[in-house]
């Protein structure tokens, strides 16, 4: 009998290396950690995207240009939100970048662990979100977090959120007010034009329409206005 096993123990002994056995998996996280982190960040993704990018200001600023034109549903809210959301994804693709050169990957390497690797991951986000943030709303919610007078790169994250989400709301709003100026000057002036030949029963804003939008056109309106987006955000 032991004549018998023994060629069999012998093939199995042989065949131990071939088993996916690695010491890669003590160093780095294991792939079901990596699909649990995937699934994670994909279900808290659109508030990452709300609340860490430029989506606010940018979404914002579309629907101020869309209702200086007197269009309520024109483009849908569907365009603008994507429209937001590549733009978004393209101002922030260098930040992504350096994220995941510095923290992704040395996480999945197992060169360093899960807090060094979040620690690692917020700072290059946090920089550009402080670019982008004003003094003022960071020193409201530093106070009321009880930070004191500390180095905007000391503030935690979540009084940096809220501030930068404040500066996103106040540069969304001047920039729509710079675009409505013209639209409401051509308002006033059909309104004026119609009120002075008598036709007061005519909607100003009919009329005005086609003039807003061959205005509009020909300045090439929409190219100007992402440009001032990506101006506005560093």
């Amino acid at each position: 009998m032991g004549s018998v096993f023994a060629p069999a123990v012998l093939l199995a002994a042989a065949k131990l290396p071939s088993l996916n056995i690695s010491l890669h998996g003590a160093a780095g996280p294991s792939e079901s950690l990596v699909i649990i982190l995937v699934l994670t960040l994909l279900s808290v993704a659109p508030s990452l995207l709300i609340l860490l990018t430029g989506f606010v200001q940018i979404v914002v600023v579309l629907s101020i240009t869309r209702n200086a034109l007197g269009l309520t549903a024109t483009p849908p809210n569907q365009v603008l939100a994507g429209l937001a959301l590549f733009l978004a994804i393209f101002i922030m693709a260098p930040t992504i970048k350096t994220v995941d050169h510095v923290a992704v990957q040395p996480y999945l390497h197992g060169q360093i662990n899960a807090v060094q690797a979040y620690d690692r991951a917020q700072t290059p986000i946090k920089t550009w979100m402080l670019s982008n943030t004003r003094t003022q709303e960071l020193e409201l919610f530093a106070k009321v977090n009880h930070q004191g007078t500390v180095a905007p790169t000391k503030v935690s994250m979540d009084a940096v959120i809220p501030a930068f989400l404040l500066s996103e709301l106040h540069s969304a709003f001047i920039i729509g007010f710079v675009i409505f100026l013209p639209f409401l000057v051509i308002d006033l002036v059909v309104s004026s034009i119609l009120m002075s030949l008598g036709m007061m029963m005519l909607p100003p804003t009919l009329v005005s329409l086609p003039f807003k939008l061959l205005l509009f056109v020909m300045v090439d309106g929409w190219t100007l206005v992402v440009h001032a987006l990506l101006v506005s955000m560093k």
